[in-house]
This record gives C-alpha cells, sequence and structure tokens, in this order.
C-alpha cells in the first residue's frame, strides 16, 4: 500500500476543517431567505390595504384639522409611494416574530441550557416590548403631539400636511418608541452578563433621567410635550428592568440558596 502525499493529507484536513463554517453560512443563507420571503408574504397581503392603513394612521392628525381641511401631497408620486412605503414598513414589524425566530433557531443550537432558558423568554418579551411602544406612541402621543402642533399655529395659516412627511413623522415616532420600550431587556441583559449590578444602576438614576430627557430631546420633535412622553417611560421602564433585574440575577435553587442563573 502506498501512502498519499503530504499534501493530500493537509487539502483534505483542511477541507474537513471547513466544512463546518460552509454548512453554518449555508443555513445562516437559508435562514435569511426565510426571513425576506416572510416580509414579501406579509407585503403582498398588507399592501392591497395600503390606503386604508395610510388613512388609519393619519386619524390622529386629520382628526384635529379644521372642518374642510385635509392633507396634500405635494410631490407627483406622493400619492403611490407613501402608502407603499408604509405597506413596507408594517409588513416588515409583521414579520418581526418570523425574523427573530429564525434567528433564534440560528444561534440556539451554540448556547447552553442556561443561555437558551433566558435568551427566548427575552427575545419573545423584547418583540411585545417594541409593539407596546409602537402603540403607546399612536395612541397616547400622537394625540397629544397633534393636539399641540394644530392649536399652537399664528391665527390664520392654513395647516395642509403632506401625507410623505407625515409618514416620515410618524415612522421615526414609531421606531424611537419601540426602542425606548426595549430598555427593561437591555437593563436585564447588562445586569445578567455582570456589566453592571442593580445597585449601581440605582445609584446612577439622576444620570439617566438626565439621559432620558436629552434622548427624548433628540429622538422627538422640538416640543417639551412629546420630550416628555418619550422621557417618563424611558425612566419608568428603567425602574422596571432594575427590578425584574434583580430577580432574574439570583434565583433560588433547589436546596433553597441562590445561585447565579449565568451558571458561574
Amino acid at each position: 500500500m502506498t501512502s498519499k502525499p503530504d499534501g493530500d493529507h493537509s487539502q483534505q484536513s483542511a477541507a474537513q476543517s471547513e466544512m463546518p463554517l460552509i454548512e453554518h453560512l449555508l443555513e445562516l443563507r437559508n435562514r435569511m431567505l426565510k426571513m425576506v420571503l416572510a416580509v414579501v408574504i406579509c407585503f403582498a397581503v398588507i399592501y392591497p390595504f395600503a390606503n386604508e392603513l395610510y388613512l388609519w394612521l393619519s386619524q390622529p392628525l386629520r382628526d384635529l384639522l379644521p372642518v374642510g381641511q385635509t392633507m396634500i401631497a405635494t410631490d407627483v408620486t406622493s400619492p403611490f409611494f407613501a402608502p407603499l412605503k408604509l405597506a413596507l414598513v408594517l409588513a416588515v414589524f409583521a414579520a418581526i416574530p418570523i425574523i427573530l425566530y429564525q434567528l433564534w433557531s440560528f444561534i440556539a443550537p451554540g448556547l447552553y441550557a442556561h443561555e437558551k432558558r433566558l435568551a427566548f423568554p427575552l427575545l419573545f418579551t423584547s418583540v411585545i416590548l417594541f409593539y407596546l411602544g409602537a402603540a403607546f406612541a399612536y395612541y397616547v402621543v400622537f394625540p397629544l403631539v397633534f393636539g399641540f402642533f394644530t392649536a399652537i399655529g399664528p391665527e390664520g395659516i392654513v395647516e395642509l400636511p403632506d401625507i410623505s412627511s407625515y409618514l416620515n413623522f410618524v415612522l421615526k415616532m414609531f421606531f424611537a418608541f419601540g426602542v425606548a420600550f426595549e430598555i427593561p431587556i437591555a437593563t436585564i441583559l447588562l445586569i445578567l452578563t455582570g456589566a453592571t449590578t442593580p445597585a449601581d444602576l440605582a445609584a446612577k438614576r439622576p444620570y439617566i433621567v438626565v439621559g432620558c430627557f436629552i434622548i427624548g430631546m433628540l429622538l422627538t420633535p422640538p416640543d417639551v410635550i412629546s420630550q416628555t412622553l418619550l422621557a417618563l417611560p424611558m425612566w419608568l421602564l428603567f425602574e422596571l428592568g432594575i427590578v425584574f433585574g434583580r430577580l432574574a440575577q439570583r434565583k433560588p435553587d433547589e436546596s433553597g440558596q441562590s445561585t447565579d442563573v449565568s451558571g458561574e
């Protein structure tokens, strides 16, 4: 029997070492294709109702406009592209659970058992909190903010909001409040990873409150109402994150003693 040359052995070992990476890349590609397919399917379902959805989205502002006044389109293509953009964004929002599930399915095999027990509830809760943030913006913030803007204008000025500008504004607000409502998740993760402790976060509360108002000023229109409506929920959610972080940091084991959930 003849032995294979050293070059053949090195090529074979290199191919074996590269196979897991190739398999991971193929799996990642398949997961991403499923994400895109989920968005496309949601878009196909939502787009036929795009005009009705835009009317629903603009209802908080249109209800406050004087009788006889309505929204306008300053661009020729706006009546087509504004509902199209809204349908696409809503399709992404609707597909978020599927997108996160695909991400979870990709990373879950590489997690330890205690990490899986924490990761999935946090992932599920983050989706719910994002939706709650968007709902809070629509049902609570928009009526107050638009009521303020429509009432503060000089007398004799006719308000004719542009549909594209309005869409960009509300999408920005949805994103800002959706991300702001993720603060409890971020706080819990910081505590569980050991980056900080509930006591340290509680000691930095004055700085957190100031930071919430600064973020509210940067992410919302330049008025006190919208800034406060974003800053106060952020502060309350931060406090909620500390409470749940204290509960999640340690849990009693079967013997009644407290053990770190990180497994250390």
